[in-house]
């Protein structure tokens, strides 16, 4: 008999994310976002094995798991930037993992795996690779948790890299999210690939644990300027940030990640831990919006919650 066919579904969500945790921290926070996103639950079918046909071999082992995609730092429909969001009970093998990614194709999946009360273990991976951090789809399995999966109170998303990161849900619908610090510092020496996969010369570059941050001298620099894909991959592990301070908002930013992932993500959570204090610093203020100009889009609320950098 055919597997019924899953129908169609649409999530509609107020989402604002915010960023803080221990010692020196950033607050990120997302204008409220409406996201809606048509996709289907429950229907992503994993063959292991004998993967011929679905009902060819009534032994061949089957595993469903449930798919949910979600729009974050956005108001609209296909704007900002989707990530999905897969529960596990137990840990797939990482090549399986890898696979999932690359099938969804977006720019991160975050698979999570329920510990305890309100307590996950989440990992991302890219089309290409395992990240060590991802600010989006963080946001994306918590909306998933709090609206679909009953989750309530604070949750704690266990990582191997950055640590532990708090989440909270607002009244309001809005979600915060605790991140660490990640204040880039200035490199002394610049990298050729860098300068050569840049249509612009940045007025300084920075570096954190993620990737390298060209600052550039006006905001119409970052929205116009080129990248050379096979330039910037020549940085791996390290990814790019091309910033500057602007006028509709207190800085811009593009990001560009060809080693691990694509050419240019739309909106990136992670990097802003790195911006915000950045910014702050050289703004003199703790309270920020960001904008991150790639075709997409994507609007941020950050706030320092500690000073220094």
């Amino acid at each position: 008999m055919p597997r019924p066919l899953c129908q169609p579904f649409l999530i509609p969500a107020v989402i604002c994310t915010a960023v803080a945790g221990v010692l020196l921290l950033v607050k990120l926070m997302t204008m409220p976002a409406t996201v809606a996103t048509i996709g289907h639950i429950g229907c992503a079918l994993l063959l292991l094995g004998n993967t011929c046909g679905l009902n060819d071999n009534p032994k061949e082992l089957v595993l469903e798991l449930a798919i949910y995609i979600v729009d974050a730092f956005t108001k609209q429909q296909f704007k900002g930037n989707a990530a999905a969001v897969v529960p596990l009970q137990q840990w797939l093998s990482p090549e399986l993992m890898q696979n999932i990614a690359a099938e969804n194709n977006l720019s991160e999946t975050a698979f999570i795996r329920d510990l305890s009360a309100n307590q996950y273990e989440i990992r991302w991976f890219s089309p290409l690779t395992e990240i060590d951090f991802c600010g989006h789809a963080t946001l994306a399995a918590s909306y998933v948790i709090f609206n679909h999966l009953g989750g309530q109170g604070e949750l704690e998303f266990l990582t191997s890299q950055v640590g532990a990161l708090l989440v909270n849900q607002h009244s309001d619908g809005r979600i915060e999210m605790s991140f660490p610090n990640q204040c880039p510092q200035v490199v002394e020496q610049v990298p050729a690939a860098l300068l050569a996969g840049l249509s612009v010369k940045p007025i300084q570059v920075l570096q954190n644990r993620q990737a390298y941050f060209a600052v550039m001298a006006s905001e119409h620099d970052v929205k116009s300027l080129s990248y050379v894909s096979e330039q910037l991959k020549q940085l791996a592990p390290f990814d790019v940030v091309v910033t500057a301070k602007a006028g509709e908002y207190d800085f811009i930013s593009r990001y560009f990640w060809p080693a691990n992932g694509g050419d240019e993500d739309p909106v990136t959570g992670s990097i802003h831990a790195g911006l915000a204090p950045y910014w702050a610093k050289q703004l003199a203020k703790s309270d920020l919006v960001a904008y991150q100009a790639s075709q997409r889009g994507g609007i941020l609320f950050a706030a320092l919650a500690m000073t220094g950098c």
